[in-house]
């Protein structure tokens, strides 16, 4: 299941106002993964991520930033195109709670909870803060772009 990344709390919800039993539940509705921006500076951005099983990015770039992620809950399965950018080899390597990866600029990849059963969390940071992502289909000539979001689609 790939999944787009939501926002954590419902649009009916109102700052400040106090919530029923319903509007509640729906705030923590396992159906989508959650994240929260919890720093930002001209320099960089971080990130927390939730993840239930099956959850994934799909194949994605950074908009020209670098990145790393650490996991901090959980197991997440990276998966890379090895060789040329766009063709060759896929790769998958698990990263587990206490792991990280680092990555350059150019770098694409698809980061997924790939357990049966259990949630992962994990920290992202970026930079420049991300102002673009490229998403690509992988298709058996390998990597196609498919189409590009700015900052304001997440």
């Amino acid at each position: 299941m790939s999944t787009m990344i939501r926002p954590t709390s419902p649009a009916s919800v109102q700052p400040g106002r106090l919530l029923g039993a319903r509007q509640l539940a729906g705030v923590v509705n396992p159906a989508g993964r959650w994240y929260e921006r919890i720093h930002l500076d001209d320099g960089h951005e971080v990130w927390v991520i939730s993840w239930l099983p099956g959850q994934a990015t799909g194949f994605h770039d950074h908009g020209g930033s670098a990145g790393a992620f650490a996991v901090v809950w959980g197991t997440l399965m990276e998966r890379r195109v090895a060789g040329a950018t766009t063709t060759g080899q896929v790769l998958a390597k698990p990263v587990r709670a206490g792991g990280s990866r680092a990555f350059g600029p150019r770098y694409i990849h698809d980061v997924r909870n790939a357990a049966a059963s259990a949630v992962a969390v994990s920290v992202h940071a970026y930079s420049p803060p991300l102002s673009a992502m490229t998403r690509y289909d992988l298709t058996p000539g390998g990597l196609v772009k498919r189409d590009t979001e700015g900052a304001a689609a997440w």
